[in-house]
């Protein structure tokens, strides 16, 4: 018999792969961006945002993004590292709408001010902006008045008050003015007279709360000895302080002292309910309500006070 073919096509068997062959590594993924990474890109963001124009200037000349990004950040290493501040009852602070906050004022110069605008910006939940009421000779400055602007300070008077507490902003004062920045040691925490209570007179007018900030440590960072009277009117300023390190020390003289500092901001004052523009107009209840709060200011200081264990720790 002839042998039978195969009409199909034959296929080799091929040999199994070797099964060590090393495999490929997975792709590489990238690595988060490092701090200083993450710094210069806002860096360069905020530098184009500069140059085109990209940013809100308001009716009074706060400009934000300057000030979060570069009037701010140098006070953070005084806040967390050479005054160690404590804040308390962030929690009476409202997450939203107008408010008054009414202080202290002590520390030569206005530290305290700057400080307390840092913890409400960086520690308090909603990160709240506050528009400081500041005194005429701040605007009268070459160089601190365009700052004071942009950072968002305006003119102590009832109109820019009752403007920026109607538009739901977190307004500061502190009513002793240069009596409390300016005081001699010797009357250390003991509150100066409030003037004639306009800043109640505008939370009235609005009826947005006021609520009391007390705080303890600005008093100690250049305790005033003296004040140089004569050389404080050549000057044009309301006194020139004479400190144990200044002028003995010149320059260096001017480096605060590392004092220990509690901000406490207190229970909210409602003026709602009090009448609005007819309450503003009756001197009584303006008097009340301003004795008010300067006596609830001044017993938590003293309150604090007990507590601090010293000045410097």
């Amino acid at each position: 018999m002839p042998e039978a073919r195969s009409t199909g096509n034959v296929i080799p068997l091929r040999s199994e792969e070797p099964t060590d062959r090393p495999v490929p590594p997975p792709a590489a993924v990238a690595a988060p961006p490092s701090a200083w990474e993450q710094k210069l890109a806002g860096g360069l963001a905020f530098v184009r945002r500069r140059i085109t124009g990209d940013y809100e200037i308001d009716d009074f000349g706060y400009d934000k993004d300057l000030t979060e990004h570069v009037l701010l950040p140098p006070l953070r290493p005084l806040y967390d590292k050479w005054f160690r501040v404590e804040t308390r009852g962030l929690d009476n602070v409202p997450d939203a709408g107008g408010a008054l906050i009414v202080a202290n004022h002590s520390g030569t110069v206005p530290v305290d001010a700057l400080m307390t605008t840092l913890a409400l910006h960086d520690h308090h939940p909603a990160k709240r902006n506050l528009r400081l009421l500041a005194a005429d000779l701040v605007f009268q400055l070459p160089v601190v008045a365009p700052v004071a602007r942009k950072s968002g300070n305006t003119l102590a008077c009832n109109a820019d008050a009752e403007r920026l507490l109607s538009t739901d902003e977190l307004v500061g004062v502190f009513p002793e003015g240069f009596k409390g920045i300016g005081k001699p040691f010797s009357e250390r925490y003991k509150l100066q007279r409030f003037g004639r209570g306009g800043f109640v007179s505008a939370a009235l007018r609005t009826g947005k709360p006021i609520i009391p900030v007390s705080i303890v440590g600005a008093e100690e960072i250049y305790p005033i000895l003296g004040n140089s009277k004569t050389l404080a009117r050549l000057l044009g300023l309301p006194y020139v302080p004479i400190t144990p390190l200044f002028p003995l020390l010149g320059p260096l003289g001017a480096i605060p002292l590392p004092s220990k500092w509690i901000i406490e901001f207190g229970e909210p004052i409602e003026t709602a309910h009090l009448g609005g523009s007819a309450a503003a107009e009756d001197p009584m209840l303006v008097f009340n309500l301003t004795d008010q709060v300067r006596e609830t200011i001044q017993s938590t200081l003293y309150t604090l006070l007990m507590q601090r264990r010293s000045v410097f720790f």
